[in-house]
């Protein structure tokens, strides 16, 4: 029965990562540890910047949304990929529809909420006599407002034009997820608006984002580099190079599967690709920006001494 939109298609079949049988059961217990590494990680960060008022501040602001972020964008994706591994997975139409829509809310928040960090960062380190004025409640929460509003934004487009096209009889989607590229190589209508949209969103979303935190890192390193003190320049090298780290392997898996000609790869490699962002990235944030810091091992030792008590 065809659905409001002109679909004949009312369900889909995700092929998952793989379809190599022997590889099943390991990817699924592979994936499921980094699955509640990632949720036990990011809940323990929410938590404690919640629970510890001298957290208070920017730079944990924006860890606290990343860290919601990270816990919202890998439960939208990795239950459904770890069904792929021990049975036939399928969703529904609005399902599909629906997962789209998080998944790319969520991702778009994701690069806004690095770029937002990036700025604190250069603020606290290359301006730091115009901190409070600069960075302040308003001020941080308009970054955040601006990062949300930029992901709505982004996420709506995708999935109205999504919703446009028309799927006829062909359902199985190469994917463990409903990504933007997989759907449109089912459509057996015209993708003439999506193709360039797409590129349009996805250039807006990624590369903006990228230039502004390898910028505001440019500024950062070159005042590190004016540091004295041989102890310090290694401490703040430390810092930003996990941050680089974390925010090139999130940029770079997403210019590779959506940013790249299509002509130069196939979609197994766009599926390898986006697992760095779906899966890796969300587990690796909670140890990357916070768990080396040690305002975190303070107010981790202050909660569990008063769990104690």
């Amino acid at each position: 029965m065809a659905l409001g939109n002109g679909s004949l298609v009312t369900e889909f079949i995700l092929l998952g990562l793989t379809d190599q049988p022997e590889l099943q059961f390991p990817l699924f217990f592979l994936f499921l540890i980094i699955y509640m590494v990632t949720v036990l990680g990011n809940m323990s960060l929410i938590f404690l910047i919640g629970l510890n008022s001298h957290l208070h501040t920017p730079m944990y602001f924006f860890l606290f949304n990343l860290s919601l972020i990270d816990l919202c964008y890998s439960s939208v994706i990795t239950p459904k990929m770890l069904i792929n591994f021990i049975s036939k997975n399928i969703i529904s139409y609005m399902g599909c529809m629906t997962q789209l829509y998080f998944f790319c809310f969520f991702g778009i928040s994701e690069c806004y909420m690095l770029t937002s960090m990036a700025y604190d960062r250069y603020v606290a380190i290359c301006k730091p006599l115009l901190y409070n004025v600069a960075m302040s409640p308003n001020a941080w929460s308009s970054l955040m407002l601006g990062s949300y509003l930029m992901a709505f934004s982004g996420a709506m487009a995708h999935t109205g034009c999504m919703l446009r096209l028309t799927f006829c009889d062909a359902n199985t989607i190469n994917h463990y997820m409903c990504d933007v590229f997989p759907l449109l190589k089912l459509s057996c209508t015209s993708t003439y608006i999506n193709e360039p949209e797409v590129f349009i969103v996805v250039g807006i979303n990624i590369i903006v984002p990228s230039l502004t935190v390898f910028i505001s890192y440019g500024f950062i390193l070159s005042s590190i580099l004016r540091i004295r003190s041989t102890e310090g320049r290694s401490k703040a090298f430390g810092t930003c190079s996990s941050h680089i780290i974390a925010v090139s392997l999130f940029f770079g898996s997403g210019v590779f599967v959506y940013l790249k000609p299509s002509s130069a790869g196939s979609m197994d490699e766009g599926k390898i690709s986006s697992v760095f962002y779906t899966n890796v990235i969300p587990s690796m944030n909670p140890l990357i920006y916070s768990l080396r810091n040690k305002d975190v091992k303070i107010a981790l030792r202050r909660t569990l001494s008063r769990r104690k008590l």
